[in-house]
């Protein structure tokens, strides 16, 4: 049960982010979704700690960019030219849209559909979600 009261000054943001119409070939690329996702990290401003991926069979990757600042997740579906994308941090120096419009571009997503809830701040709030077309069709 949470307390009322109670109340952190984590200033986390958390981002959640759906990319669509990624190319496939990217989406399942093991080694290159991992160079992607450090890249969006680091464009960020964030301190890599840890790096884990894995490759499924038939297609697929699922992976975590462990950051002093919190972590970056991923979850490509090449099938459907679509990645799953969570990116977040504590404190106030990195910004998580930042690491996701990077992630977007990096998979070459027509689209970007995100929100962002800030955590640790009492009552979850979703701040107003965003859907931005990346290229023209």
């Amino acid at each position: 049960m949470r307390d009322e009261n109670f109340s952190m000054e984590t200033l986390g943001r958390h981002v959640i982010a759906e990319l669509w119409g990624c190319k496939p070939h990217l989406l399942d690329n093991l080694e290159m979704t991992e160079k992607i996702m450090v890249d969006a990290a680091i464009v960020a401003g964030a301190d890599i700690r840890e790096v884990t991926f894995h490759k499924f069979n038939p297609q697929g990757i699922s992976g975590v960019v462990v950051i002093s600042e919190s972590h970056l997740t991923v979850h490509t579906f090449p099938e459907h030219g679509y990645a799953s994308v969570d990116v977040y941090t504590c404190g106030d120096i990195i910004d998580p849209n930042v690491a996701a419009r990077a992630i977007a571009e990096y998979f070459e997503a027509e689209t970007i559909d995100s929100m962002e809830i800030p955590r640790g701040q009492g009552p979850l709030k979703i701040l107003q979600p965003k859907l931005e077309v990346l290229t023209e069709t």
